[in-house]
């Protein structure tokens, strides 16, 4: 079965720039910040346009400038709409198709944004939670050392995440957050993707990144 899987981060209410660059298929993933402040209107409409997308599956998680579903992790009436056929991921996996897929929108402390925690024990305790047969790995941040530098050089993934990785071994793990750490790499079994679709100044520069899962993984 052919098992495509699109992925994409970091639109930031740009989401109608890649129309012409998502063709479809059977997943497409957003790591997150989908938003520039977590507007409920801002994450209303992309919901609506992820849930139109031509993808047998739509999956994401919320990124650190989405504050909106800090509320909704609460409070589920806050307005937020979720469509029918999209999956949002909070701390939590599910399966298709027998493939394992699990989000989780923290990443270390980042100015004063969303899904911030400390660096060490607080952090590494949100990472206890990610299940030991996982597939697919979706977190907001990359981990320390892979897809994660500035533009200034100052690497700003998370040392814990890649511990937990290096210890589960997922297939995947793919990530946004960190838009000069764009693209594709492999270690130590694992493919290291980092989805940001827009760069440094919030432009679209960063296609999509597409893997046919059976093959490529």
């Amino acid at each position: 079965m052919k098992r495509d899987i699109t992925f994409i981060s970091d639109t930031h209410t740009r989401h109608n720039e890649l129309n012409n660059d998502l063709k479809g298929g059977w997943m497409i993933i957003h790591a997150g910040d989908v938003s520039n402040r977590g507007e409920i209107t801002d994450i209303n409409e992309f919901t609506e346009w992820f849930g139109n997308l031509p993808y047998k599956h739509k999956i994401f998680i919320a990124g650190n400038h989405d504050f909106g579903f800090e509320v909704f992790n609460q409070n589920p009436n806050n307005g937020i709409i979720i469509p029918e056929g999209v999956t949002y991921l909070m701390d939590r996996m599910v399966e298709i198709d027998g493939i394992k897929i699990y989000g989780s929108p923290w990443q270390p402390r980042f100015y004063d944004w969303a899904f911030n925690v400390d660096r060490g024990e607080e952090i590494a305790k949100k990472w206890e939670n990610i299940p030991s047969d996982v597939d697919i790995l979706i977190t907001h941040g990359p981990v320390y050392g892979i897809l994660d530098d500035t533009i200034t050089g100052y690497r700003a993934g998370c040392e814990d995440l890649y511990a937990k990785i290096m210890e589960v071994k997922p297939k995947l793990h793919v990530c946004g957050h960190i838009h000069w750490g764009y693209g594709e790499r492999q270690h130590n079994g694992t493919t290291f993707i980092n989805a940001s679709s827009l760069g440094e100044r919030y432009t679209y520069d960063n296609k999509p990144i597409v893997l046919d899962y059976d093959e490529e993984l």
